[in-house]
């Protein structure tokens, strides 16, 4: 099941089973000046069907979209064995309920998908890369709902806390990681003619008071330099504990400065190592929590009802891209009212009325 059926550019689709990687089908599209937007850092291991069961993204969702938004049609297989087809292969449709985008995030709790026709995107003429270091964490979350104030839309909006960067920087000390409380990473792609203005715009809304230093790339290499922190961050994690526990929590991008703060109290106040960063441009902020010890990792699932509360007074929610599964099961009456759950409850009944679809997941 990890075949590329069809690559059709004419369409701007894709036909895939749910085997394939995505680095694999990113590598294939690309002859064909086409990606598909997903792009989670697992990309090289993660399958698309996995990125279908979590609704996966990944830095680009800020301008290019989540999973849901890059899927028009399905295959799969009901709990009661039924086999069905969602969806089309056109991108506009209005025939009946949209069951394809209920399938994607589901994490195979309705049905065990078989197929899917993805939506691709034509790879941009051009990018530039900007990168800002800020004196507080505080100065880079107004910075980044300045940034998504305007109009020119970046690709990618990321964001550092000074733990994250001095992680990085340990792991690989030749990789020019800046010594900072906060960094954004910011990208914007288009016509060549038209970026000019928009990093103009965007360094304008980046130069918020708690700016230190703003670069542009001039070059590839200087991109990749610039990118070298984030891209050391996760192995960098690993080498401070096997215990890490990453949540991946979304606000809107302007309760953003409440968030970081929170967290920072958050840490404080268990007296637990917690490092933040993410795509900022969409809110979504990865809370990872590093505990060294059975003492501090008593005290980390101690603080996380405690950022989920958090959370959900800030409008977001608890979960943007790794999905519910077990762990944050017992959270979901916290995050969505009853009535919805018992809609969603009755829902599954109707996939897999027997449950034996990915049991004891995602609804409590």
């Amino acid at each position: 099941m990890n075949r590329i059926l069809r690559i059709d550019p004419d369409n701007r689709l894709a036909v895939v089973e749910p085997g394939v990687t995505n680095e694999a089908l990113q590598q294939a599209l690309a002859p064909h000046g086409f990606f598909w937007a997903p792009d989670p850092g697992s990309a090289p291991w993660c399958t698309v069907g996995g990125n279908l069961a979590c609704n996966a993204s990944g830095p680009h969702a800020v301008k290019y979209g989540s999973t849901r938004d890059n899927v028009l049609g399905l295959r799969a297989v009901a709990g009661n064995g039924e086999s069905f087809r969602c969806g089309t292969r056109t991108t506009k449709s209005a025939i009946g309920y949209d069951l394809t985008r209920l399938l994607v995030g589901s994490e195979g709790t309705l049905a065990v998908i078989t197929e899917a026709t993805l939506k691709l995107t034509p790879k941009p003429a051009a990018a530039r890369t900007l990168r800002a270091t800020y004196r507080n964490t505080a100065a880079a979350a107004r910075a980044v709902a300045r940034i998504m104030a305007q109009a020119a839309t970046p690709c990618a909006l990321e964001f550092m806390d000074a733990l994250a960067l001095k992680l990085a920087r340990d792991h690989q000390p030749g990789a020019g990681v800046p010594v900072a409380e906060a960094l954004l990473m910011i990208e914007l792609d288009g016509a060549p003619d038209a970026l000019d203005s928009a990093v103009a715009a965007v360094e304008a809304a980046a130069r918020v008071d708690g700016l230190v230093q703003l670069e542009v790339a001039r070059d590839e290499a200087q991109t990749r330099a610039l990118w070298a922190a984030r891209k050391a961050l996760s192995l960098a994690q690993r080498s401070v504990t096997q215990h890490k526990i990453n949540e991946d929590v979304v606000v809107p991008v302007s309760r953003l400065p409440e968030l970081v703060d929170g967290v920072r109290q958050l840490a404080e106040r268990h007296a637990v190592p917690i490092v933040s960063f993410g795509h900022a441009g969409n809110g979504n902020l990865h809370v990872n929590l590093l505990p060294r010890d059975l003492d501090e990792i008593e005290r980390a699932y101690a603080a996380l009802p405690e950022l989920f509360a958090l959370v959900i007074a800030l409008d977001g929610t608890i979960s943007g891209e790794h999905g519910i599964g077990v762990v944050k099961r017992e959270f979901m009456p916290l995050a969505l009212p009853a009535a919805t759950l018992d809609l969603m409850r009755g829902i599954k009944s109707a996939f897999d009325p027997d449950g034996i679809l990915n049991p004891g997941k995602l609804l409590p």
